[in-house]
């Protein structure tokens, strides 16, 4: 850094005080954004706290063997104590370590599902917003016919179709949720398509593939952003639905909705079993609904203050 205020800093100097002026503005109102939305903060503290659980799971829990086929029949429904925090199952298997095993299987479904409906949303909602005409028309009918269905129903009728299994399962979720990221992306790319900096590239004889990954779609991520908080809690949610009906992950998994399916036989005199599991999956959902809500306050222009 230049310590003479009379002698001009080289270019170079200069773009990198702006990247981290512009880094430090971000990060302020990043910091002003979590400190007047207590809600949302609590919101990413829990999911946090949650993501460490899940990338540290393998090393954190108690009873590793637990995991998966060890079993220890003298041990059967032990209540909660200091040696095993949230009890045990019928198998003597202890569930805190499974239960916390169970946050890195969730976390994956829900990125793996996401990542798909994503991917396939995506592109397809900026081919129709860009080109309009008979491709657009071709694909909301398309997302029509999914969306009027609702997308739990569709993703039990497509898990039953394919078969019980994780992967299955997040293939059925994720054909289920791709219709709202290709109708939200299309509405956005519809706005911007007649924007001056959008017809200016035009004039300027830029690609349109050019046009739809440099100007358009970089100003249409905030919407999807917000979508994708909502919808993780809800596809951690849908997910424990499907293996709560035996149509998701298959034991020995420590899935959250596989572990309340299996404790709701015993819930009458072995309460720990399917609290613990469900109360991971309320809060879960509960985060990610504080976050998303927050974000959609904050990166809506209409709600700004």
């Amino acid at each position: 850094m230049n310590a003479n205020p009379n002698v001009t800093p080289p270019a170079s100097e200069k773009t990198y005080i702006k990247k981290r002026a512009k880094k430090s503005a971000a990060f302020n109102e990043w910091m002003y954004f979590f400190k007047t939305n207590k809600l949302a903060f609590l919101g990413f503290v829990i999911i946090a706290f949650l993501l460490i659980i899940a990338i540290l799971a393998p090393i954190i829990v108690p009873y590793p063997g637990d995991i998966a086929t060890e079993t220890h029949l003298e041990k059967k429904f032990v209540p909660p104590s200091s040696e095993h925090f949230f009890g045990t199952d019928e198998l003597g298997r202890d569930l805190f370590s499974r239960v916390i095993y169970g946050t890195r299987i969730s976390f994956q479904i829900g990125l793996i599902a996401i990542g798909l409906a994503v991917a396939i949303g995506i592109p397809l909602g900026l081919i129709a917003g860009y080109f309009g005409r008979w491709l657009d028309e071709t694909i909301m009918r398309i997302c029509d016919i999914f969306l009027s269905f609702p997308p739990l129903l569709l993703s039990i009728a497509i898990a039953a179709l394919l078969g019980p299994s994780i992967t299955n399962m997040m293939i059925a979720i994720s054909i289920s949720w791709w219709p709202w990221y290709t109708r939200l992306i299309r509405g956005q790319v519809v706005s911007l398509r007649e924007r001056g900096f959008v017809e200016a590239a035009k004039g300027l004889g830029v690609p349109s593939w050019k046009i739809i990954i440099r100007h358009i779609l970089p100003n249409s991520l905030a919407p999807v952003i917000v979508q994708i908080s909502m919808d993780f809690g809800s596809i951690i949610l849908t997910a424990a639905s499907l293996s709560f009906l035996g149509l998701g992950a298959q034991p020995p998994l420590p899935e959250w909705g596989l572990l309340v399916n299996i404790g709701k036989n015993f819930f009458l005199t072995h309460w720990w079993y399917v609290t613990f599991p469900g109360l991971f999956i309320f809060i879960t959902v509960m985060a990610f609904n504080l976050l998303g809500d927050g974000l959609r306050d904050y990166l809506d222009p209409k709600t700004r203050d």
